[in-house]
């Protein structure tokens, strides 16, 4: 009786176990927006996609789940890997507003196989597959980064800008103060690389973050062609 007491109670911590694992709690996202022309503009330089050029706009990096403490879970899940099939009626919203930039030049499927199966797992007790890609694609659209720029006279000419007007000019219009990361250019100059935003556990409603990332940029820094 002893015996399957204990081999039942085994039992049941294994299933806690599964159910700590796989029910993923975080505290938020970072909805992060990349600048092509900085990604390309370095000493990794970049390939196109196979579907052409992308536009002269800020692509979807990612929609991370992080946690308040700085820390953020990863790789979630392997029994829920990525499938195209399961986003067919996306796909070509994704190729305009969630390029790759990676070499060599791919369509697009292995980059978001990555940010699914790294980041997106980790939302699955609130975002099927479906939902996770397309709340990136919605939030895209809602927060217009290089219209927010552009109508507060910063434009992607490669000239220099302070880095509090660019901060400036997205708080001003999307009510919350964004994080950015610079990366620098073939020359060692400072640059515009990728704005963070960050999102409810819903991934439908920007918010305050309650934790900035790690990282400096110059007070003035370059935002490039594209």
């Amino acid at each position: 009786m002893k015996s399957n007491q204990s081999f039942f109670f085994k039992l049941l911590i294994v299933q806690c176990l599964v159910v700590v694992c796989f029910s993923q709690d975080f505290d938020f996202f970072y909805l992060v927006q990349q600048w092509p022309g900085s990604y390309c503009d370095s000493k990794q330089s970049c390939c196109y996609p196979t579907t052409g050029k992308p536009d002269a706009d800020f692509g979807i990096h990612g929609l991370w789940p992080n946690y308040k403490n700085g820390s953020y879970p990863s790789n979630c899940d392997p029994n829920n890997p990525y499938d195209e099939s399961k986003i067919s009626d996306l796909v070509s919203s994704m190729q305009e507003e969630w390029p790759t930039l990676a070499c060599p030049s791919g369509n697009g499927s292995k980059f978001w196989e990555h940010e699914w199966e790294k980041h997106g797992t980790c939302s699955e007790s609130v975002l099927t597959q479906h939902q996770y890609f397309q709340a990136a694609l919605d939030l895209k659209k809602d927060v217009d980064l290089l219209q927010i720029l552009e109508k507060a006279g910063i434009e992607a000419n490669g000239e220099s800008h302070p880095l509090n007007d660019i901060k400036d000019a997205i708080k001003n219009a999307v009510g919350v103060a964004p994080w950015i990361q610079c990366n620098v250019d073939s020359s060692g100059n400072s640059q515009l690389y990728q704005v963070y935003l960050c999102v409810d556990t819903s991934g439908q409603i920007i918010i305050e973050c309650p934790l900035m990332p790690r990282g400096k940029c110059g007070s003035t820094i370059e935002f490039p062609q594209f």
